[in-house]
């Protein structure tokens, strides 16, 4: 678009509108100009405008002379009237200039003073938004403080929760504050201290239920002993309970079940609190893993320092109060804090302490002979081991230690059982022993085992009495209870393995009566040579088998009540040294046999026979039927004593007719032997043992052969063996060859020619014999 041209009547109407001196004015006009100067600018009309400026300048000033020239006068008066108000105006102006000077300065102190108070209320402002922010500071570092105050008062959760409140503020001023902004990456670091502290309280904790748990142990193993005697009481009460012990299915149904919470009690409270808030706490900050780890850590450093190394026995029963008490706490809080823990952790502590506790164990009775140690060690672990199968332990290690020290115990027991037999005979006089008093033969009774129909004659024997076993029987039944008690009273309450203890105890027993008692009883029958003391012995070890008998039905109907097996004692060693006493009452029957026919004064060579015995035979006869009438022994042992005694004076006489004492006898000294045996055969019958003149069948029948001449009568077949049987040819020719020695050395015809017979009859013996029961 062309820009707008300005014609000359516009310019002029332009500048008439421009009152540069209008009076009326108290300012120049001057912000007309503006516009008017730049459009003629614009429109290049400068020198237009001039010349037109100067035709106005002009024309005005042909306008004011002609004024002026018309009122002169009146101009020269105004002018003086001006110069008046000039002055008075200059006056005016130089007060107004002095009040504005000082009402520019008291201008300038309001507007300093309101930029003042404007700095003040913007000041005011900020202060007010400072205090705001510092207070909802001290609110937060209130906060802050108020966890540390519950860390120190141990309210770890509420610290915990407030941390929690602290992060979760609304969004305000303080949220954009480098203050908050640290407050809120310390957070981490409160909770570390809050986890630290926790964890510090939970190791406090542990060091304190390390104290107590010996004191847990304690309560525990008084309770469970305290119910294991009032169960045995009431199982002696009742046969039928016996085959139950503490802890079975019976057990638990039938007893009155009054468990006590060792955990809580009136002798002890253990406050599982600091663990609980611990396990919550590393919950919360998801750390649980890190917070099990460290528990398990510390339980098994705590259960390493248990046993010390090595373990003293005087010590294990507080050892094993402290082990149970460990294991009970370990129970319950694997029973009250759900995952916490695992049944395989506390397996694993368990059954790494228990194979120390095996081991210990082991290595302290290793050197050990006495016998009351081990059962001091069993009675400790059985009421451990039955206090912690309540609590459902697995201790079957901890039975098999048990069997393995019972084992042992009973090698000990029979060691120091077997001395104790030694000693006793050494010491036993073997004599009958006496009761005086009813009360001391009640008490004897009690102890040895009898057959019930003697026990029953003794009890209503007269008093004083003599019993029919010494000293030494009575001692060893006495000590064979004793052995049985302490054997027993090992197992009790060992629920397993009764076969083997029952074999064992057989084993023991047997190798006991056999080796210990028995062969005690041989040795002393070597040095005894009193014949009522070897009879006394007989006495006693028939007391010992019939013993042996009653303690078999004894231990057996014990074991049925327990489900053991039966007993099964061997008395052959018994019946064996009974032999050999026999033997040796009989030995010593001879050794005085011998004295009586060293008395004997037979004349093998005599003129005629003789219609009695010899005299010593009577006296022979009147002591071996006292004698042996008066042993104490059984009737059958009686006869055995007879029959060997009746045996040897066979022998002697036999001894006569073929023995190299006598080379040469004749016919009427075998007669004489004859009558002796038949007075011998006749006094055996007297005295109702006529089935003991079989000894003298031989004897009798080689004198008929030899008094009847009936030699060759035995040298048939037929007649040998039906008559003559018991005659053994080389006997009957050495008797014939006595007599052929005789005849040969008489000078008379008959009695050389007798001699030549027997001669020939001994030499037919022999031919037709040779060897045959030689």
């Amino acid at each position: 678009m062309a820009p707008q041209r300005h014609t000359q009547e516009n310019i002029d109407q332009q500048l008439q509108q421009i009152h540069l001196l209008d009076p009326s004015s108290s300012s120049e006009n001057l912000e007309q100009l503006g516009p008017i100067i730049k459009q003629i600018h614009a429109n290049r009309q400068q020198e237009a405008y001039l010349r037109n400026l100067q035709a106005l300048i002009a024309t005005k000033d042909s306008e004011i002379e002609q004024i002026c020239t018309d009122n002169y006068q009146e101009f020269i008066s105004s002018a003086s009237t001006l110069f008046t108000v000039k002055s008075y105006t200059n006056n005016l102006r130089d007060k107004i200039t002095t009040l504005d000077a000082s009402v520019s300065q008291v201008g300038r102190g309001l507007v300093e003073k309101k930029r003042t108070l404007l700095q003040s209320k913007k000041t005011a402002a900020k202060l007010d938004e400072a205090i705001d922010t510092l207070q909802a500071c001290l609110k937060v570092l209130d906060v802050v403080n108020r966890i540390g105050e519950l860390i120190k008062e141990e309210k770890y959760w509420s610290a915990l929760r407030s941390l929690e409140d602290i992060q979760s503020l609304p969004s305000n001023s303080l949220s954009q504050t480098p203050f908050y902004q640290h407050l809120l990456s310390s957070l981490p670091s409160l909770r570390i201290q809050i986890q630290n502290a926790v964890t510090a309280s939970m190791k406090q904790w542990l060091l304190e239920i390390r104290n107590v748990s010996g004191l847990v142990g304690k309560l525990a193993l008084e309770a469970m002993d305290y119910r294991t005697r009032k169960w045995r009481s009431r199982r002696e009460k009742d046969p039928m309970l016996r085959l139950s012990r503490v802890g079975s299915a019976v057990e638990m149904v039938i007893q009155e079940r009054s468990d006590i919470n060792v955990l809580d009690s009136e002798k002890l409270k253990v406050d599982f609190t600091p663990l609980y808030q611990c396990i919550h706490i590393y919950t919360t900050l998801d750390s649980i893993d890190d917070l099990r780890r460290s528990y398990q850590a510390d339980r098994k450093a705590q259960s390493d320092l248990i046993l010390p190394d090595p373990l003293p026995l005087a010590s294990l029963p507080n050892l094993t109060q402290e082990i149970c008490g460990f294991f009970i706490i370990e129970s319950h809080v694997l029973e009250t804090t759900g995952n916490f823990r695992s049944e395989r952790e506390v397996e694993e502590l368990w059954e790494a302490l228990v194979a120390r506790l095996a081991s210990a164990v082991n290595e302290s009775l290793a050197n050990e002979t006495d016998p009351d140690s081990f059962l001091r060690v069993k009675e400790c672990l059985i009421g451990f081991v039955t206090t912690l199968e309540s609590y459902s332990y697995a201790t079957q290690s901890l039975h098999s230690l048990i069997l393995t020290l019972f084992e042992k115990y009973a090698g000990l027991l029979e060691g120091q059982f077997s001395r104790r037999f030694d000693g006793i005979f050494l010491e036993d006089d073997h004599l009958p022993m006496q009761v005086t008093i009813p009360s001391e033969r009640d008490s004897v009774l009690a102890v040895v085992w009898l057959d019930p129909s003697e026990q029953e004659a003794l009890s209503k024997s007269d008093l004083p009495l003599s019993l029919p076993w010494s000293q030494g029987f009575f001692l060893c039944c006495q000590d064979i209870r004793n052995f049985i008690q302490k054997f027993y009273h090992f197992v009790d309450g060992v629920s397993q393995h009764h076969g083997n203890i029952d074999e064992l105890l057989n084993k023991s027993l047997d190798k006991l009566l056999a080796n210990h008692i028995s062969g005690s009883i041989s040795k002393c029958l070597s040095s005894t040579s009193t014949l009522s003391q070897v009879v006394q012995i007989v006495s006693n070890l028939e007391h010992f088998e019939v013993a042996c008998s009653e303690l078999e039905r004894s231990l057996t109907s014990l074991r049925s009540t327990q489900r053991g097996g039966a007993i099964r004692l061997s008395s052959s060693s018994f019946a064996n040294t009974i032999t050999r006493a026999l033997n040796r009452v009989t030995g010593l029957i001879t050794s005085k046999l011998d004295d009586f026919f060293d008395l004997a004064e037979y004349d093998w060579t005599p003129q005629s026979r003789e219609d009695t015995p010899s005299m010593y035979l009577y006296e022979l006869i009147n002591w071996l039927t006292t004698i042996v009438d008066s042993l104490v022994i059984k009737e059958v042992y009686k006869d055995e004593a007879y029959r060997g005694a009746v045996g040897y004076i066979a022998e002697c006489l036999m001894n006569f007719m073929i023995g190299p004492d006598v080379p040469a006898m004749n016919e009427n000294a075998v007669s004489n032997i004859l009558v002796d045996t038949e007075f011998l055969e006749g006094e055996l019958t007297r005295i109702g043992r006529d089935h003991l003149s079989s000894v003298f069948a031989e004897l009798h029948s080689m004198a008929s052969v030899i008094l009847n001449d009936a030699v060759q009568d035995y040298l048939v077949p037929q007649v040998r063996q039906t008559t003559y049987s018991v005659i053994r040819p080389k006997r009957l020719q050495t008797l014939l060859e006595k007599l052929t020695r005789y005849g040969s050395s008489r000078r008379d015809a008959q009695s050389r020619e007798r001699g030549d017979r027997r001669r020939k009859e001994a030499e037919a013996v022999g031919r037709v014999f040779p060897g045959e029961n030689r």
